[in-house]
């Protein structure tokens, strides 16, 4: 692994169920249960796994700010909102071909989708 890269994030839940198939829905994460017996996710290229964990608080400001890219914002907010997340903002261009929006996850999470296309 190269020096530097991030390798693995704990996401705030209220219930992992929930949000381990909101993650799988939505981004098309895989879910797996680890040796501990936690349940855990690798995102759809395998480079970056993590797993959620309860008793901590939900970011629901922003701060460290993650952003998931996307094929399409408008079908990941449909996705989004099906799954029990909330638009925090609409989406956004930043440039021709680049926008983004934000949305807050079950657990009331903050996080950015990102289309680059």
């Amino acid at each position: 692994m190269p020096d530097g890269k991030i390798c693995y994030v704990e996401i705030p839940a209220k219930d992992i169920e929930e949000s381990a198939q909101f993650y799988a829905t939505v981004f098309g994460w895989s879910v797996r249960l680890r040796g501990d017996g936690a349940r855990a996710f690798d995102d759809t290229t395998g480079a970056v796994s993590g797993t959620w964990v309860l008793g901590r608080t939900p970011q629901a400001g922003p701060g460290l700010l993650i952003y998931i890219m996307v094929d399409s914002i408008e079908a990941t907010v449909a996705k989004i909102t099906a799954g029990g997340g909330r638009v925090a903002s609409p989406k956004t261009a930043i440039s021709p071909g680049e926008s983004f929006a934000t949305f807050l996850d079950p657990a009331g999470n903050l996080l950015g989708i990102y289309d680059g296309r």
